[in-house]
């Protein structure tokens, strides 16, 4: 007979994933195994997925920059004269984020890393001492420092990959070889270029633990993005969705059909995001409050969180809004986009058409009849030095802008605003056998990034 406590236990409800229970637990059915294979095969002549041997070849750099970099906290251990006892066993380690730790990275990626070291290591010894000591490695082409990012980098390229290191220095004697950076407590008195650095690998970890089933959720995760990139709006600066926000969409709809394989999961994802009542937040968890006075993304206290449009929260605190850059006709074009793959996936699932139709990518000049061509011939001449390692000059010319379009009878304007300033094109309607006129007038002064000189010639 059995005891009560195994009754409980019998009839205990199963775990669920995110902020509300599963839209479906049925299981997969064969046909949906069936529609599985099919999708895999029809990912596989994009170069989504990479082979073992270059697979291997990436964890064979990871380890040796791992060991590179055990070696130089010793070494500056030594020089900043810690006892031997410590110098032994301080640690340090590299972390990788982004699609590599997602595992959905594609041929040739590059690889997001993190350098975790302990208290007594500073951030002008990554930026001096470590950076000489990758200059000395064979291996390492193409380094470069980028101190004065919103994130610090150094970025390289170790026998032909690519890779970015960050920074981050945690109030840590010695760096365990089983640290878990989920741990909210690791933020305390870090300074904030630490924490940015530290948000990279700390969110990505959050979205592994948070799904249900990691393969399911990894092959779909491969096809959105490359269904998005086939359709023009994988970006996050051009106000699209980036590769973290893809993700969390794909987590969120995983949560909600916790049973499902991944060709059931891409349609739900058109399902679920093309009838989402935006701006509600896509959340992965409840937002938590650890009490460290960061500012999180909180539409009840910062006002102007509340004009957010496509809101996807980032799990991991401090909490942040992904797609801040989304704009009103942006996110028009992505919920078309949805409903689009919507019709296209039910085709499928109907065995009417085959995977590769969610592939074709869109005809440009037949989707849309009117195309502003707007070019830019400013000249923005910057010195570099650091960057770069020496010093020249380069050009750089913006060219994105966010349109929003207001028609009249005889004129429309367009309130453009690019990256480096704002402005203003109208376009007058000619009369028969006159020439069109444009006029464009800058709004606001043009802000470098690196605070030079700059002259901007738009035509």
């Amino acid at each position: 007979i059995p005891t009560a406590n195994q009754v409980s236990l019998g009839r205990e409800t199963p775990k669920h994933y995110g902020i509300t229970s599963p839209i479906s637990l049925v299981q997969a059915k064969e046909a949906d195994l069936v529609l599985t294979h099919r999708l895999t095969e029809a990912l596989k002549p994009y170069g989504v997925f990479e082979e073992e041997l270059e697979l291997q070849r990436r964890i064979h750099v990871l380890g040796k920059l791992n060991t590179l970099v055990k070696e130089w906290i010793r070494d500056v251990s030594e020089t900043k004269n810690l006892p031997a006892s410590v110098i032994e066993t301080v640690g340090g380690k590299i972390f990788t984020f982004g699609s590599y730790r997602l595992g959905v990275h594609t041929k040739g990626a590059d690889i997001d890393a993190l350098f975790v070291a302990p208290r007594h290591v500073e951030r002008t010894d990554f930026f001096s001492s470590f950076l000489d000591k990758l200059k000395e490695q064979e291996e390492v082409k193409d380094l470069r420092a980028v101190e004065e990012a919103f994130v610090p980098v150094i970025k390289l390229s170790f026998d032909s990959i690519e890779i970015d290191i960050l920074f981050a220095r945690l109030a840590l004697q010695t760096i365990p070889k089983n640290l878990d950076l989920r741990d909210d407590g690791l933020l305390k008195n870090l300074d904030i270029r630490c924490i940015r650095s530290l948000n990279g690998c700390r969110v990505t970890d959050e979205i592994l633990h948070l799904v249900p089933d990691i393969e399911n959720f990894r092959l779909t995760l491969r096809t959105i993005k490359l269904w998005a990139k086939r359709h023009n709006i994988y970006s996050n600066i051009l106000g699209f969705l980036g590769g973290v926000s893809w993700a969390m969409l794909v987590a969120r709809t995983c949560q909600l059909y916790p049973n499902a394989v991944a060709s059931t999961l891409v349609h739900k994802f058109f399902l679920v995001f093309s009838k989402w009542e935006w701006p509600n937040p896509v959340l992965l968890k409840q937002p938590e409050d650890c009490n460290l006075n960061l500012p999180v993304w909180d539409p009840r206290v910062t006002p102007s969180d509340r004009y957010h449009l496509m809101p996807i929260i980032t799990p991991a605190y401090p909490q942040q809004n992904s797609t801040y850059n989304v704009s009103v006709s942006t996110r028009a074009v992505m919920v078309d986009e949805f409903k689009q793959g919507l019709s296209i996936t039910d085709e499928i699932l109907q065995n009417k058409a085959e995977w590769s139709k969610l592939f074709e990518a869109p005809n440009f000049f037949q989707k849309y009849k009117y195309v502003l061509s707007s070019l830019s011939c400013g000249t923005h001449m910057v010195r570099q030095t650091n960057y770069f390692n020496k010093g020249f000059y380069f050009l750089n010319i913006p060219t994105y802008f966010s349109v929003n379009v207001k028609f009249s009878s005889s004129s429309f304007i367009f309130n453009c605003i690019c990256r480096y300033f704002s402005c203003t094109v109208s376009y007058i309607k000619p009369s028969p056998g006159f020439p069109c006129l444009v006029i464009l007038s800058i709004n606001s002064q043009i802000k470098c990034f690196s605070s030079q000189f700059a002259q901007c010639i738009s035509c």
